[in-house]
């Protein structure tokens, strides 16, 4: 990876950190999008113990604000040459509805419409940089996924917490199958992965059941380490070199449900997101 840019989203905690540990440590220029500028400073001298020569610099964004990540692709697009690797990482699960200050529902605003917005705004280096790739942290939850269309950017029938991360898990999906479209013959990849059931931070913005389980399960999950192994895979690995559209597991090509396959309804949501963000992708 020496010589190679990667800006991963949500990089200051659990897998995003780790994964920015282990691309760092392949000599990448890491690129860290977080919300807080005392957490993500600790993430770098996290890293720096085992790597002390590792390149690492902070973009600060709230990525529930789509203005903070038209912000943080404005400065990104001002201070980077190329973007080899983007690792649209960051995502939560939340026990309750809120609505974030454009209005929509917050789990979809961080885990969906913040990822989807920040590729849009690095798709011209991402292609100029070609051979690129886009790397989407979904899940297995994708399976979990309940809503309706005229009501998945606000959830006002709050179906609860499983149900609302679910479906934001499943338009990860949607969002990397029609990004390998749309970036199809121009040498950039996109592709989803499922990280595995991680013992990380990410719940603690759940409901006290949800916490609760997670730390009776904690002894069973794997480590922040471990989880982040697909994300350096498809990231990183010459074997994937090319492979586009795909969903991965344990570093291995899945077959996600057959709704997560449905083009027709990837495209539906691609220009729900577009209507959203207020941008067109052509």
């Amino acid at each position: 990876m020496r010589g190679k840019t990667v800006v991963i989203t949500g990089a200051s905690s659990g897998i995003g950190l780790e994964t920015a540990r282990a691309l760092a440590a392949q000599g990448a220029r890491i690129v860290m999008v977080v919300r807080s500028r005392e957490r993500g400073e600790a993430a770098i001298a996290s890293i720096r113990t085992s790597t002390p020569d590792a390149q690492l610099e902070l973009v600060l964004a709230d990525l529930y604000s789509l203005a903070e990540v038209r912000k943080a692709g404005a400065e990104l697009r001002g201070k980077l040459a190329r973007v080899d690797v983007l690792i649209n990482n960051a995502g939560l699960i939340h026990a309750s509805r809120e609505l974030t200050v454009d209005g929509f529902e917050r789990t979809f605003a961080l885990n969906h419409l913040a990822g989807f917005l920040l590729t849009y705004e690095l798709r011209d280096l991402l292609v100029a940089s070609a051979p690129a790739r886009v790397v989407t942290v979904s899940s297995a939850g994708h399976n979990f996924a309940r809503f309706e269309w005229d009501d998945l950017a606000t959830m006002n029938h709050w179906k609860g917490e499983t149900f609302v991360y679910g479906a934001s898990k499943l338009c990860n999906i949607w969002f990397a199958r029609e990004a390998a479209r749309r970036f199809a013959g121009k040498g950039v990849t996109s592709n989803a992965l499922h990280p595995g059931p991680v013992a990380s931070n990410f719940g603690q913005s759940g409901s006290w059941l949800f916490k609760y389980g997670s730390r009776l399960a904690r002894p069973f999950l794997l480590t922040t380490v471990q989880g982040a192994r697909t994300s350096v895979y498809l990231a990183s690995s010459p074997d994937v070199e090319g492979i586009t559209g795909e969903y991965f597991a344990k570093c291995a090509k899945k077959k996600p449900s057959a709704r997560a396959r449905d083009d027709a309804s990837a495209r539906k949501l691609w220009e729900l997101s577009e209507r959203l963000c207020g941008v067109s992708w052509a």
